[in-house]
């Protein structure tokens, strides 16, 4: 990198002083000078600087590339990835060629067609067949670059597979919170954001039986591999964005406003750890929306593994009902028969906890606790 910058720097000195020459012609010019002599030759130097310019600018463009394409990401780990990076490679590539292919010609000319004694401009007001192709052909490209794109969203954004695997993640200032539907229905309970306390940071709703067996993570995420999975998202206080760039999945956490991103994970991370030669890679969660001082350390990891794996891996943890026992006092007295089996073994609520009333027979989180 310093050789590059001494060449670069060695060439604009150089044309600094080609530039100081120039100038001080244009004074001997103007003091008398041959104008036609001093026009031919200023023209047939900014010709061959127009060319120059194009090839090296060319092959650094090019050189840059070659050299960046080590800091690519590797092939997408999701199939709507592959097919977004289709898309992105492809328009890059239309533009990349248009835009060469444009630059060519204006500086060719500006070299091929500089002034010369006795040349004339030739007067060509009008085309209208060369002014048709070159409004068609753009238009029927740009029409077709936009319609794939638009399919290709409408099938990404469409509604998640009923069999999907369902989790959700939160966003808070500044860590995400993964919840899991647990083990017995796995199927997630409901929430309220005005349940959100120390106790309960995502806010479940204990009066849906179905929260019961639910488990949350502030670490990781698993998910199993070649199955649909359907992230539910909001955020808690600012904007967030769920970021996993290996499978090209990108969405907004937008407080007060779910929001949703479907997608299959179709490599295993010890799967892409044979493909990159790489024994410590591991997918990540990460955040794109600048939302404070500590947002660098929103990230969880990612972890895909096989459907028996992650299995075995969700039998393991215990919901947060369980180890959290001060919430028992949030469960409705009709429910407390079938929440008994995640109480079991789990130690008594301190008074300093949470603090409930009894209204109509169900224990609801007083206004004490909800931040």
């Amino acid at each position: 990198m310093i050789y590059i910058v001494a060449i670069l720097s060695v060439i604009f000195l150089g044309l600094a002083a080609l530039v100081v020459s120039r100038m001080a012609a244009v004074v001997k010019n103007a003091n008398g000078a041959n104008d036609s002599e001093f026009s031919v030759t200023s023209n047939r130097i900014n010709g061959v600087l127009f060319l120059v310019f194009f090839i090296v600018g060319l092959i650094g463009a090019v050189w840059s590339f070659m050299y960046a394409r080590q800091f690519f990401l590797p092939e997408a780990s999701s199939p709507h990835g592959r097919r977004t990076d289709f898309l992105f490679w492809l328009s890059m590539g239309i533009i990349t060629f248009a835009f060469v292919v444009t630059n060519a010609l204006l500086f060719i000319f500006a070299w091929k067609y500089q002034h010369k004694e006795g040349r004339r401009a030739a007067y060509y007001p009008e085309n209208h067949k060369l002014e048709l192709i070159w409004t068609v052909i753009p238009a029927v490209i740009m029409a077709v670059l936009v319609f794939t794109g638009w399919r290709a969203w409408r099938d990404i954004m469409a509604e998640a597979p009923e069999n999907s695997q369902v989790f959700e993640i939160v966003g808070k200032q500044f860590n995400w919170i993964v919840r899991y539907p647990g083990v017995d229905n796995n199927k997630l309970g409901a929430y309220n954001y005005k349940l959100i306390d120390n106790a309960n940071d995502t806010g479940i709703d204990y009066t849906d039986e179905a929260s019961f067996d639910d488990f949350t993570s502030t670490t990781e995420l698993h998910i199993p591999v070649n199955k649909p999975i359907l992230l539910k998202i909001r955020a808690r206080d600012v904007l967030h964005s769920v970021f996993i760039p290996h499978m090209r999945v990108k969405m907004d956490a937008v407080p007060g406003m779910p929001t949703r991103f479907a997608f299959t994970a179709d490599k295993t991370t010890d799967e892409m750890r044979n493909i990159t030669g790489n024994p410590n890679f591991g997918y990540e969660i990460a955040c794109t929306e600048v939302c404070g001082r500590g947002h660098f350390s929103m990230r969880i990891r990612l972890i895909v593994e096989d459907e028996a794996t992650w299995q075995a891996w969700c039998k393991e943890q215990k919901p947060l009902l369980s180890s959290t026992p001060e919430l028992a006092s949030r469960i409705p007295a009709n429910l407390k028969a079938k929440a008994a089996k995640y109480l079991e073994g789990a130690a008594a609520p301190s008074d300093s906890t949470t603090a409930s009333v009894q209204q109509g027979g169900v224990n609801v989180v007083s206004a004490a606790t909800i931040r």
